[in-house]
């Protein structure tokens, strides 16, 4: 099933069930734990141990990255400046200081934010409010699906940056989206790119995407996802590079795409941190029924791409659905707009892992109960595995008190969009599944938290530094004409219209005014 687990999983693993269970894993357990605990989903090399020329650097890249923002509060704090990060290296998205703005919400809203406590529900008439707004950006890449099948790789890399935004603090709201490419040489007949020789003779992965229909079908799903979703498209970029030899005798090249998804947005002020979850709490899913979709991305993601995994890397991709997205994106909102009334208590969004992360991530420490018998499916053929694991879209995890099960189901219901209340928060610090679907009741996955998910020991890497070979350069008889003709002819300098002008960008009204004009859709308005 291309469980993706190295030298140091099976080590740890092993380990962990035979002298703290004392038992043997399930199925369920161990493709939970290669999903959820991948380098995709735990960023094991971001945040180990590096080991360079044989000595062991003081911080990881993590703590090196994250040593930005407190060297700039320290200049704040120094020049009397306030500090405006809100949200940094905790959530789904950053979030900085905004301000006072004025805002329409349903008056059912409205009246239950002004009285901090939920109230009646249903349709009604906008009012005009007050209410303090944070500004909020997140990003993604979602370069492996994009590799293997563009378009629905691309798309459901735009619907899961969505999900990041809506599910930041206690929900979100998207504003607009960025979208950038990096491939390889693109090989186009009918524009000759200068270098691009140099590669065209070597192997490339047959089952993975050429870099010219990358950029061709990955910017139609992305496009074609934010316009059925009702997200404008403002900004992108392109890069394209292939050398035969880095300086090392290694080639060089965007075989495996980047694909870059960006969003702004904005939450209430009051949203911005997640609550802890607490005994009798409930847990729902919010969103599409289940499918066997996505199949092992985690592992997927996270290893080099090759021939011999093509059938897996295609199980891997998910298939977007963004007039869920929509529904589910209403959900929140109407959770999100009763203000101090929020009956969020916490939202994360369903990604790498499927439930088998989600669902560990929104109760921990605490631990739950889940039963897979109150999952909606959209294939009934489903197994524990594969309903426990797949990614399907689009759906987000949400922990709200027993006293707000009503308006949720009523609000979803409103919305068209399935809510399944799936398990309860325990207390015991363990994350147990049930089936009973096909027979007597059977524990499928019984994993204490802080075991599987918290403190686990870091991974050690160990690199050496390259010498590189470099060679003078010789421009011939180039001259300047000719040397500005190849650089404008560049993806990187030429026009991005083509990536960035296919979506409609005035969609639901998130745009007050159509920012490009003229013949040419230049963005001068």
């Amino acid at each position: 099933r291309g469980l993706g687990f190295d030298a140091f999983d099976v080590a740890y693993y092993a380990k962990l069930f035979a002298d703290e269970l004392g038992r043997d894993p399930t199925d369920v357990e161990l493709y939970d734990m290669s999903q959820s605990n991948s380098e995709h989903s735990r960023h094991w090399f971001f945040s180990g141990r590096q080991v360079v020329d044989g000595v062991e650097k003081p911080k990881s890249l993590f703590k090196l990255v994250k040593a930005t923002l407190e060297a700039a509060r320290t200049a704040a704090a120094e020049d009397g400046r306030p500090d405006v990060s809100v949200v940094a290296f905790e959530d789904n998205s950053s979030v900085i200081v905004g301000g006072p703005a004025r805002v329409l919400a349903p008056l059912d809203a409205v009246s239950a934010d002004e009285a901090g406590a939920g109230g009646a529900y249903g349709p009604g008439p906008l009012r005009e409010t007050a209410k303090t707004l944070h500004a909020l950006l997140t990003a993604e890449t979602h370069n492996f699906p994009c590799a293997v099948a563009p378009f629905p790789g691309a798309e459901t890399g735009a619907g899961g940056r969505l999900r990041d935004v809506q599910a930041t603090g206690r929900g979100a709201f998207a504003v607009a989206g960025i979208a950038g490419y990096c491939v390889g040489n693109l090989g186009l007949p009918e524009h000759a790119i200068a270098g691009e020789e140099a590669t065209s003779a070597l192997p490339k992965p047959a089952h993975l995407a050429t870099p010219a229909s990358i950029l061709r079908d990955a910017s139609d799903g992305a496009s074609d996802y934010g316009n059925k979703f009702g997200e404008p498209l403002v900004l992108g970029y392109c890069r394209s590079l292939g050398l035969a030899d880095d300086g090392r005798g290694d080639r060089c090249e965007w075989l495996k795409p980047v694909m870059f998804s960006a969003g702004v947005g904005w939450l209430d002020a009051r949203h911005c941190a997640k609550n802890p979850a607490e005994k009798g709490m409930l847990v729902a899913k919010v969103g599409g029924p289940a499918y066997r979709i996505g199949m092992g991305g985690g592992a997927a993601s996270s290893r080099v791409q090759s021939g011999e995994n093509a059938a897996l890397d295609f199980d891997a991709v998910q298939r977007g659905d963004a007039q869920m997205l929509n529904r589910m994106n209403r959900v929140v909102r109407a959770c999100a707009e009763r203000g101090a009334a929020n009956p969020i208590v916490s939202i994360h969004d369903q990604g790498c892992g499927g439930n088998g992360n989600v669902l560990k991530e929104i109760v921990e420490t605490e631990g739950a109960a889940y039963d897979l018998g109150k999952f909606t499916v959209g294939d009934p053929t489903l197994s524990a595995v594969e309903l426990w694991g797949a990614e399907y879209q689009e759906s987000n995890a949400v922990l709200v008190k027993p006293d707000a099960k009503a308006f949720l189901e009523a609000v979803a219901a409103r919305e068209r969009c399935h809510v399944d209340f799936v398990g309860e928060v325990t207390g015991d610090g363990v994350v147990k599944v049930i089936d009973a679907r096909d027979g007597p009741e059977v524990t499928v996955s019984e994993l204490p938290l802080k075991l599987v998910l918290a403190d686990m020991p870091k991974k050690v890497f160990r690199s050496e530094t390259p010498s590189a070979n470099t060679t003078p350069l010789h421009c011939g008889g180039l001259t300047a004409r000719g040397a500005a003709k190849m650089v404008f002819g560049l993806p990187c300098v030429c026009s991005k219209r083509f990536l960035a002008h296919k979506v409609d960008r005035s969609v639901t009204g998130l745009v007050a005014r159509q920012q490009c004009v003229g013949p040419f859709q230049l963005p001068l308005s």
